[in-house]
């Protein structure tokens, strides 16, 4: 396990497009699906990690709270499955099926989604206002798996309720923290260190 921090694009980064295959319901999501949308969660993640482990209750929690009040959520595994299975398609499903995610989870097999929006890590989060503008790219608290801080989502929340009343995002955002993304051999990113 190498643990990363998230790049922190650049705010104000318009939502970069994709069209990936849904690992539950077999349907191809694309970005034009949450185009009416009061905002949009992108969050890259994957089954084995450790730091995903540890939030997936809290990221139910989120598309549970979030959803009803027009947040598109959408989650994305970029992981390379010949040198982690764990991480295929029918596990991401299963995952998705045992939390209760109500928001699509896809599959990247080529990576390149992930690379246009520079995830580095899993969990990663990116929050887009309802202009598909980047608003929120960072934690989604200080929990970590071994600092017996608690699972609140109080970072990613914050940012989440100051988009659905309109307000300022504060650009002072600490970086996601958690285990790297998985690239296939000659596929690793300029960013990816």
């Amino acid at each position: 396990m190498v643990m990363v921090e998230s790049t922190m694009l650049a705010l104000g980064t318009p939502a970069p497009s994709f069209r990936l295959p849904d690992v539950v319901s077999g349907e191809m999501v694309s970005l034009d699906h949450f185009a009416d949308k009061k905002a949009l969660l992108v969050i890259f993640l994957c089954q084995h990690c450790p730091f995903v482990k540890h939030v997936k209750t809290e990221l139910a929690r989120l598309g549970q709270d979030y959803e009803p009040q027009g947040v598109g959520i959408v989650a994305i595994s970029a992981n390379n499955v010949d040198t982690h299975p764990q991480d295929s398609p029918e596990y991401l499903k299963a995952m998705a099926q045992t939390e209760g995610f109500n928001f699509p989870v896809c599959y990247d097999e080529s990576q390149a989604v992930a690379k246009t929006y520079t995830a580095a890590c899993t969990p990663d989060f990116f929050l887009f206002d309802a202009n598909l503008r980047l608003v929120y790219r960072g934690q989604l608290d200080d929990s970590r798996p071994s600092n017996g801080v608690p699972v609140t989502g109080k970072d990613l929340r914050g940012a989440l309720d100051q988009v659905l009343a309109d307000q300022h995002v504060p650009p002072e955002q600490r970086p996601s923290v958690g285990c790297n993304i998985k690239w296939k051999p000659g596929n690793e990113p300029p960013y990816f260190g």
